[in-house]
């Protein structure tokens, strides 16, 4: 076992179905021992502890892969977080090809507060990787699953939304990882969630991602953008859980039969990417903003996107958002109040074939 203060209330080789928790020691003002206890639910199927080649010594392996799915990375994108509590119900043993390790929740304070970081430290988890062992609580978990529980896996499912600040067009997305054979991996696994698009994307507000450290360990790394805003609609919560059921299917943890696009009866999912930092429009003063463009509209080159206005100064005229290159907008602004420097528009462009055929 690493370096670790959190403890695990339940058996990560066991087979079975259990429910427990992960307890994050911390203190504030009314609670000198206190635990945050985030919820995870282990299901497996087989002993990963028998002798089965009759040497003599107890086998670590098992028959599947290990599946680590996570929502809730910051606290106030919900569909994850839905889909995965589902799973957490409704899954048995005999559903389970392997092994399969639910969180539903990994930024517990901010799902309770409906923040995006954790109220309890500030943190924003998903800069928090590889994490600290002795750090804040958000630290510590990122420490946690970067030495215990990505090890453990082949598969790190990490469900996001736009949260309250973007909207998205519901896709699933990946980072292009530079390991061709994991990256053919990870581009099955993103086109088997079924969205209309898929999304190549780039880091632009920083270092320290859970996905980053997931790809660095040589994992499958699936992750999405299901939509954003506060009103969740009853399409992005269909295909946020039909979407993850799907994927694990497909990647040979769940059992039962994929079911692709063409069996819908609907077109392939278009790949796009946004891989340089002109495909990402901030907000060049605070402001009232204006989305001009609609979610999955295609754009022109120079076309305006949308607009600022100054509800201090109704002379002044509004200040424009404009499109550098032509493309597809995947996302958008979501509070129409924006300060200097927030992402309001993200324009994607087709991925290359040659890109694809490597695929």
């Amino acid at each position: 076992m690493a370096d670790t203060q959190i403890h695990s209330s339940v058996d990560f080789d066991k087979p079975g179905k259990q429910h427990g928790h992960l307890c994050i020691p911390y203190s504030y003002n009314l609670g000198g021992w206190a635990n945050l206890m985030v919820p995870i639910t282990v299901i497996q199927n087989g002993d990963r502890n028998t002798d089965r080649d009759g040497d003599g010594v107890r086998d670590t392996t098992h028959d599947g892969p290990t599946a680590l799915v996570m929502a809730g990375n910051h606290g106030d994108e919900y569909p994850g977080q839905v889909a995965i509590l589902k799973l957490c119900r409704e899954l048995q043993e005999s559903n389970v090809c392997g092994r399969i390790i639910l969180i539903p929740c990994l930024t517990m304070p901010g799902s309770k507060a409906m923040t995006r970081l954790s109220p309890l430290d500030g943190k924003n988890f998903n800069r928090c990787f590889p994490g600290n062992p002795n750090g804040t609580p958000s630290e510590m978990l990122a420490h946690y699953l970067t030495t215990v529980l990505f090890p453990m896996a082949d598969i790190v499912i990490d469900i996001h939304t736009g949260g309250r600040s973007v909207d998205f067009v519901p896709c699933a997305h990946m980072h292009l990882v530079p390991d061709l054979q994991q990256r053919q991996q990870m581009m099955a696994g993103t086109e088997a969630w079924g969205s209309e698009f898929c999304f190549l994307y780039a880091d632009i507000a920083g270092t320290g991602l859970l996905p980053v450290e997931a790809e660095r360990q040589g994992k499958i790394v699936i992750t999405t953008e299901m939509g954003g805003g506060e009103p969740v609609t009853a399409a992005v919560h269909k295909l946020t859980q039909s979407g993850l059921r799907n994927v694990l299917i497909h990647l040979g943890v769940l059992t039962g039969e994929k079911l692709t696009r063409q069996q819908q009866g609907v077109p392939p999912a278009r790949w796009v990417q946004a891989l340089n930092r002109d495909d990402y429009r901030f907000a060049p003063e605070s402001g009232i903003y204006e989305n001009i463009a609609a979610l999955g509209q295609e754009i022109a080159d120079n076309e305006i996107v949308g607009l600022i206005h100054f509800i201090e100064r109704p002379e002044r005229e509004p200040v424009p958002v404009i499109a550098r290159t032509a493309g597809v907008l995947i996302a958008c602004r979501g509070p129409s109040v924006v300060t200097q420097g927030d992402c309001v528009a993200c324009i994607a462009h087709d991925v290359p074939d040659d890109l694809l055929r490597s695929h």
